[in-house]
């Protein structure tokens, strides 16, 4: 497939796709009882492809057992056992004076988000279609124009919504973000979810789980059975008036490289919609259940890695581009260790399920004993590295990884404050990747892969380079930027991925509302207010960006598509937690106390 290279594309489906899913060729019995009855008669018109050499006809289902199915919600009993008290809680999420949260401790903190009753109340949307306050605050004027461009961004298919495209920036050629990315919607669900309108984010589990179902072969080569897309497109034809589908698994993608994300993702976005309408019958259909169990299948194959982390390529999640990720990145392993402790909570008792669960806790264990131990980095931690000896052999080797003191950067001695530490960026033989990436560590704060120790620690270093990390514009999705010879090296003169730019130390507003849910379980939302505040002095006036560029994210991206929906989402998503923290229990998990381990090195100081 030809892409000229003066219009860079994020990871998804491009123009001229080489790859053809005809879903009339796919068996459909298992899946034909899925999809809500779609009626044909209005079909939305959500962007064109030029030049298509593959269509993805979709056929009418038959969908009755289904709908029976969701008719009868069953509640799913999760982590939490008791409610906790409205007014009580109304009381604190007033205004969240930063008196009353410097007084609620970490711990008191997320047991009272994770004991509140979260079943949503009908009538929480007001006339503008805008979340209405249920305890007298105050709506940011934003908030109406960021709902107002969430709902533009809407896909319909066959009349039902099924996800949001990237951007709606009519300015740029389209190239793929007039797709919708499993990864762009998790934040557009949160925000659906969190406003009672849980049909939106059902509609998209349900497709995408359909589109995982379809053969996946790049250059004659096939890929594995759980590969969930990255994106999808809804293609209108007024002649024949039908709607079809294009999908893509990677074989479109910069790089060619399959979404690693995208099924933890998958997973992690059913537990939320679980959590939050009580309704337990679609994580309970089998063919959710196998669409889980596929997924796992992949991560939780057994081969000749010495490591329980996941081995992948640069480009396979948020970071889609060449930037020295590859190996055991941060964001992945963070994902990773999420989806599985989502899946133990949703996977069946059955006799495939329980091979899964057995399967899936030893694989925990193992995993945040090792990430706890070899990938957390605080003041004490860096000291023993600069000390660490070489060549080191035996179970007895306390450098482990043969990582040599000199390829220690210059940069870390002055990052690392005296109080706080962070999950660094990767950890494989002869190499440790000391930047910091913002997803992983608030994905590992919200998953519990963080001890509470550690969850504070990086707190406190959030709040100790404030310039560094948000600046003018939260929030640096990586830090620091590669530069000179080596941003040549590692990026491959990426001419999207200059010195603080995009992937490569630019700011993102889409990571607000991680950092608000991990400032929520954390007991510090005053952090997450500032940078909301921060924020709003120019999301809107600038049109929503997709990124802004420069050590303080002072400059819309030179790239960057406005009206991005994941910063509109993020937004609103941070908005509502902040005012409602109940809503941060969606995607937060509580410490398992099994995977507690005995840390023989320093968490870093707590007060």
């Amino acid at each position: 497939m030809s892409i000229s290279s003066s219009n860079p594309t994020r990871n998804g489906s491009v123009k001229n796709n080489d790859m053809l899913h005809n879903v009339n060729e796919i068996e459909e019995k298992s899946l034909g009882c899925l999809e809500m009855s779609i009626s044909s008669s209005n079909p939305t018109q959500n962007g064109s492809v030029k030049n298509n050499d593959t269509l993805h006809n979709i056929s009418q289902i038959e969908e009755s057992a289904f709908s029976k199915l969701l008719d009868r919600p069953r509640p799913l009993n999760m982590e939490r056992q008791r409610s906790f008290d409205e007014r009580s809680l109304a009381d604190l999420a007033i205004g969240f004076s930063p008196r009353l949260s410097s007084r609620l401790s970490s711990e008191n903190f997320t047991r009272l988000i994770d004991n509140y009753d979260q079943t949503p109340s009908p009538g929480r949307r007001s006339d503008f279609n805008t979340p209405r306050s249920q305890i007298g605050f105050e709506q940011h004027p934003m908030v109406a124009e960021a709902w107002d461009a969430l709902r533009r961004s809407l896909v319909h298919f066959r009349g039902q919504p099924v996800g949001t495209i990237a951007a709606l920036d009519s300015t740029e050629e389209n190239l793929n973000y007039d797709q919708v990315f499993v990864r762009d919607f998790v934040p557009s669900a949160f925000a659906f979810l969190m406003n009672g309108e849980p049909e939106i984010v059902k509609n998209f589990i349900l497709k995408t789980l359909r589109l995982q179902s379809w053969e996946k072969k790049i250059d004659r080569f096939q890929l594995g059975e759980g590969v969930m897309p990255a994106s999808f497109k809804v293609l209108h034809d007024p002649v024949r008036n039908s709607e079809t589908l294009i999908a893509d698994f990677g074989e479109s993608a910069i790089g060619r490289v399959a979404p690693v994300d995208s099924g933890f993702w998958w997973i992690i976005l059913l537990r939320a919609y679980t959590k939050s309408t009580g309704d337990s019958s679609l994580a309970e259909l089998p063919e959710c259940q196998k669409g889980m169990r596929l997924i796992l299948s992949l991560c939780l194959s057994e081969g000749f890695d010495t490591f329980p982390t996941l081995l992948c390529a640069d480009g396979c999640c948020m970071i889609d581009r060449r930037m020295g990720v590859y190996g055991y990145p941060i964001e992945i392993q963070a994902l990773f260790f999420m989806a599985l402790r989502c899946a133990l909570l949703l996977l069946k008792h059955d006799h495939e399920g329980k091979d899964f669960i057995e399967r899936i806790t030893k694989r925990l264990l193992a995993l945040s004993y090792h990430m706890r131990t070899y990938f957390w980095l605080d003041l004490k931690q860096l000291n023993d590295i600069y000390r660490y000896k070489t060549e080191e052999y035996s179970h007895t080797a306390l450098n482990k990884f043969n990582v040599i003191p000199d390829s220690l950067p210059e940069w870390i001695f002055d990052f690392m404050p005296i109080h706080g530490g962070y999950f660094i960026g990767n950890v494989s033989p002869a190499r440790m990747d000391f930047r910091w990436f913002c997803l992983g560590n608030c994905i590992a704060i919200l998953s519990a892969l963080a001890t509470p120790e550690q969850s504070t620690a990086i707190m406190d270093l959030i709040e100790s380079r404030w310039e560094e990390l948000v600046g003018e514009m939260p929030l640096k999705v990586c830090y620091p930027a590669i530069e000179s010879h080596e941003w040549r090296i590692i990026t491959g003169c990426d001419p999207k991925n200059t010195r603080w730019s995009y992937h490569n130390g630019g700011s993102w507003p889409v990571l607000l509302w991680l950092l608000t849910a991990a400032c929520i379980k954390t007991g510090r939302p005053q952090i997450a207010r500032r940078a909301i505040e921060l924020a709003e002095t120019r999301l809107l006036k600038d049109s929503w960006p997709e990124y802004y560029d420069g050590k303080l994210g002072r400059y819309i991206g030179k790239q960057a598509r406005k009206f991005q929906t994941w910063s509109i989402a993020g937004y609103l998503v941070a908005k509502m937690m902040l005012e409602d923290p109940s809503h941060a229990g969606m995607v937060s998990l509580e410490e398992d106390k099994q995977m507690k381990p005995l840390m023989k090195r320093s968490h870093s100081w707590t007060c």
